[in-house]
C-alpha cells in the first residue's frame, strides 16, 4: 500500500514562539518532514517570530539544531535539509508592543495561502490577533492557530473566545488538539462509518461500556507552576479526553464536513450527565519509583498542601437514545505504569454460551492504540486447536499501522504535521470549534466546582502502577475491571 501525498498550495506561515520548546519539538521538524515528502511547495515560506532579537542565519542554525535533535538520522540529509532551510526567515517582534510588526507585514505575500500559529501563552493571542490586524497583515482568508488551554473554565473561554472574534471569524480560527491528528483517531472514524460490520454493534444494546485510557510515565517535570493550577481534569479530560468521547460516541454526520462533524461532536457533550461524587477518583503520585529516588507530585509543584489531582478517573454517562445505559470510564495520569493511550471498545456476552460457563468465555474488545504503535485489534473466540473437544481461547486481529501498511505504516506523519497542512488547506474538520470549547468547559466546571467545596483531597498512588486503589473499585463494584495498562 503506497500513501498519497498531496501538495498544498504554496503558503506564508508565522510561527510566533518560534524559538520555544513547541516549536523546536514538534512544529519546525513536522515541517521539514512535510517538505522532504514533497508535500510543501518550492514557493511556500516559513517565518519564525519572537522577542528573541535573530537574524535570518541564527534561525536557520536553530532549526538545523532541532532537525537533528528530533528527526532520526536516516530520515534528513544534508542537501534537503539545506533546501529546507532557504526558506526560512526570521523576524523578531514585540507581542505587546510595535517593534517588528512593519518588517513582518514586508514579508508576507497577498497571493498565498496565509498562516499564523500562535505558539505562544494564550495571554498573548489577543495583543498578536490584534496587532495583526492593525497592521495589515492578515488578508480575510488569512487562518490563525492556537494552542490548548483554551481557558481554564467557561468564563474564561468565553472571554478568551470573544478576543479572538473581535478581529477573526470562526472560519479562520484553528483551534489544536493533537490528538485528533493521529492516525488512529482518525482510522475510528472511518471503522465506523465506512464499514458495515461496526455500527449496527455501536449501541448500548451490543456494547457493555467504553475505557478511554491516556496514562504516562513522567510526572509533571518543568510544567509544575502551571499544572499545579490545572490538574488533569482541565489538562487532559477537558480537551484529549473529552474529544475522544465524542469520536466514539457521536451519531454519524451527514457528511464528512467539517461543522457537519463538529455539530455531532457538540450533541454528545450536550448530552454528557453530571458526574457523581462516587463516581469521580483523584490521585497524587508518591515519591519513589524505578531507584526509589523519584520526587512526589508535592514536591514537584514545590506545594506541600496542593489539592491538585495528577491522576483522575471517571464514570461517566451519556444520555441519549444510543447511549442510555452503556458507561464510559475515563482515566488520566501522571507516573503511571506505562506510557499508553488506549479506547477500548468492550462489547457485551453473547446470550447464552452453547460451550458452558466453564470455558471462561470473555468479551470481544475492540482496542484502538493512539500510542505508541498506533493500531486496532480485536480480540474474538475461537476454538483451541488440537483433539480433546471444544475449548475456547481468545485471540486478537491485529492491524499494526508499521506491519499492516508496511513501510508507509512505519512513517506515518507526526499529529501536528497533518494539522498543520489542514490549516493549509483550509480544513476545520479536526480543530474544535468555540462553541464545542465553550461546552465542554459547562460540563466540566460544576465536577471540579464540586470537589473543591468538599475540600476532597486526592488519593496517594504510587509511581509505576496503574494509579489510586480507589480507581479499581469504580470498576469493580460494577463487576468490570480496567484494562491493563502496558506499551
Amino acid at each position: 500500500m503506497v500513501s498519497r501525498v498531496i501538495p498544498v498550495d504554496p503558503f506564508d506561515l508565522v510561527v510566533f514562539g518560534a524559538t520555544g520548546d513547541l516549536a523546536r519539538r514538534k512544529i519546525l521538524p513536522g515541517l521539514y518532514r512535510r517538505f522532504v515528502a514533497g508535500q510543501i511547495p518550492e514557493t511556500s515560506r516559513i517565518i519564525g517570530s519572537a522577542r528573541t532579537e535573530m537574524d535570518n542565519q541564527g534561525f536557520r542554525a536553530f532549526v538545523a539544531e532541532a532537525i537533528a535533535e528530533f528527526i532520526d538520522a536516516k530520515k534528513r540529509d544534508a542537501e534537503s535539509v539545506a533546501r529546507f532551510l532557504d526558506h526560512l526567515r526570521y523576524v523578531s517582534v514585540d507581542a505587546k508592543g510595535d517593534s517588528g510588526w512593519p518588517e513582518l507585514a514586508a514579508l508576507i505575500r497577498p497571493d498565498v495561502v496565509q498562516a499564523y500559529y500562535f505558539s505562544v501563552a494564550p495571554s498573548l493571542f489577543g495583543d498578536l490577533a490584534e496587532r495583526l490586524h492593525r497592521h495589515g497583515i492578515a488578508s480575510p482568508e488569512a487562518r490563525i492557530v492556537v494552542e490548548k488551554p483554551f481557558g481554564r473554565d467557561l468564563e474564561t473561554a468565553k472571554a478568551l473566545n470573544a478576543t479572538l472574534a473581535a478581529h477573526f471569524a470562526e472560519s479562520q480560527i484553528y483551534r489544536i488538539d493533537h490528538y485528533l491528528g493521529k492516525e488512529t483517531v482518525q482510522n475510528l472514524m472511518a471503522v465506523r462509518f465506512a464499514n458495515i460490520l461496526f455500527e449496527p454493534l455501536w449501541n448500548a444494546r451490543h456494547v457493555d461500556h467504553v475505557q478511554i485510557t491516556v496514562s504516562e510515565t513522567v510526572g509533571v517535570g518543568g510544567r509544575g507552576a502551571y499544572y499545579d493550577k490545572s490538574g488533569a481534569m482541565r489538562d487532559m479530560v477537558q480537551n484529549h479526553l473529552m474529544q475522544l468521547l465524542c469520536l466514539i460516541a457521536m451519531e454519524a454526520p451527514y457528511r464528512f464536513d467539517p461543522d457537519a462533524v463538529r455539530d455531532e461532536k457538540l450533541k454528545v457533550i450536550h448530552a454528557l450527565q453530571p458526574v457523581a461524587p462516587e463516581d469521580i477518583v483523584r490521585g497524587q503520585y508518591r515519591a519513589g519509583g524505578p531507584g526509589g529516588n523519584g520526587s512526589s507530585y508535592v514536591e514537584d509543584v514545590d506545594h506541600r498542601d496542593s489539592r491538585t489531582e495528577s491522576y483522575i478517573a471517571l464514570k461517566v454517562d451519556i444520555a441519549n437514545w444510543r447511549w442510555k445505559g452503556t458507561p464510559f470510564y475515563l482515566r488520566t495520569g501522571k507516573k503511571l505504569r506505562a506510557r499508553a493511550s488506549e479506547i477500548a471498545v468492550v462489547f457485551k456476552e453473547v446470550p447464552h454460551s452453547i460451550f458452558g460457563d466453564e470455558e471462561g468465555w470473555r468479551e470481544n474488545v475492540l482496542a484502538i492504540r493512539l500510542q505508541p504503535n498506533e493500531g486496532m485489534t480485536l480480540s474474538v473466540m475461537i476454538k483451541e486447536p488440537g483433539p480433546g473437544g471444544m475449548r475456547l481461547t481468545e485471540v486478537p486481529l491485529d492491524m499494526s499501522f508499521a506491519e499492516a501498511l508496511g513501510e508507509d505504516g512505519a512513517d506515518i506523519p507526526d499529529a501536528y504535521e497533518r494539522l498543520i497542512m489542514d490549516v493549509i488547506r483550509g480544513n476545520q474538520t479536526l480543530f474544535m470549534r468555540g462553541d464545542e470549547v465553550e461546552a465542554a468547559w459547562a460540563w466540566t466546571d460544576p465536577i471540579i466546582a464540586a470537589w473543591e467545596a468538599r475540600g476532597d483531597r486526592p488519593k496517594a498512588y504510587d509511581p509505576g502502577s496503574s494509579g489510586p486503589e480507589d480507581a479499581l473499585m469504580l470498576l469493580h463494584r460494577d463487576g468490570r475491571r480496567w484494562r491493563e495498562i502496558r506499551e
